[in-house]
């Protein structure tokens, strides 16, 4: 705003406008010369200013594209996936595409994802709630590049952390590093009593993940994005909230490879 009213008021004191007093030549020469430009900066600077917000607003709309194409890639990969009795049983899910792990973040991690969970009644998954991830260490140095991550929430007690405002991976919920395969066989006793499992995809390897540590929070910034206002995960996910557009990639997808409705009861 500053920078405006500085140029409006070189536009005034310019020798070539009306009722001025009159320069030499070729100060009044120079000054009919930038006012053309000067006037079109001015006519340009609210279209710069709102460009950046504009991209701001299409990011979770960016990020929901990200992680349906994520899940689908990871559930069509032979012998490779998330077992699909694990998917089966679980909750809820959140997938973080493009999580950043390297020394550069001190070790830790920063992303923002999605998550939903399965509806309470009927068959189906919830319109979809934003979060971030941050901070923790990983189970493997990934060495400054980007990952993607799927967390699956196996029981109910699980499923209320994650609908939290703030949830800390391993301090208030068991986690552990999810089996790879088509069959879940081979899971460790740890595995099987995990409030969450995780895996991670980078450089074309897929493997479980530890994330002990890690925060996740909702983002009701980008929620107000998706659905007008800031709700809280919670209420998008229990009160059955609309399916936004911009989500029904994501969502047919899980109902595609799991559509089960919950049985309640069925948290540990």
């Amino acid at each position: 705003m500053m920078k405006r009213e500085r140029v409006q008021r070189f536009l005034n004191r310019c020798p070539a406008c009306p009722n001025q007093t009159a320069r030499n030549d070729k100060a009044t020469k120079e000054c009919k010369n930038m006012k053309p430009i000067l006037a079109a900066v001015m006519a340009l600077a609210p279209i710069m200013a709102i460009t950046p917000l504009m991209a701001k607003d299409k990011e979770p709309a960016q990020r929901l594209d990200a992680a349906a194409a994520v899940f689908t890639e990871v559930m069509s990969a032979p012998d490779r996936g998330i077992p699909q009795e694990m998917l089966e049983h679980a909750h809820c899910i959140v997938i973080v595409p493009d999580l950043k792990t390297g020394a550069f973040i001190i070790g830790g991690k920063y992303g923002k994802g999605v998550l939903s969970c399965r509806n309470k009644v009927g068959p189906g998954w919830s319109a979809p709630g934003t979060v971030r991830i941050e901070g923790g260490s990983v189970g493997f140095q990934i060495g400054g590049s980007s990952t993607d991550l799927i967390m699956l929430v196996m029981n109910e007690r699980g499923a209320d952390k994650l609908l939290s405002s703030k949830f800390t991976l391993g301090a208030e919920g068991s986690v552990a590093a999810g089996p790879v395969g088509r069959t879940a066989t081979a899971q460790t006793d740890v595995q099987m009593h995990a409030d969450i499992l995780s895996w991670s995809r980078s450089q074309g390897l897929f493997a479980g993940l530890a994330l002990e540590g890690a925060t996740l929070r909702q983002d009701l910034d980008d929620n107000a994005t998706l659905y007008g206002k800031k709700l809280e995960n919670r209420d998008i996910v229990t009160k059955r909230r609309r399916v936004p557009p911009e989500a029904a990639k994501l969502i047919n997808q899980l109902n595609k490879y799991s559509a089960r409705e919950e049985k309640s009861g069925s948290g540990q």
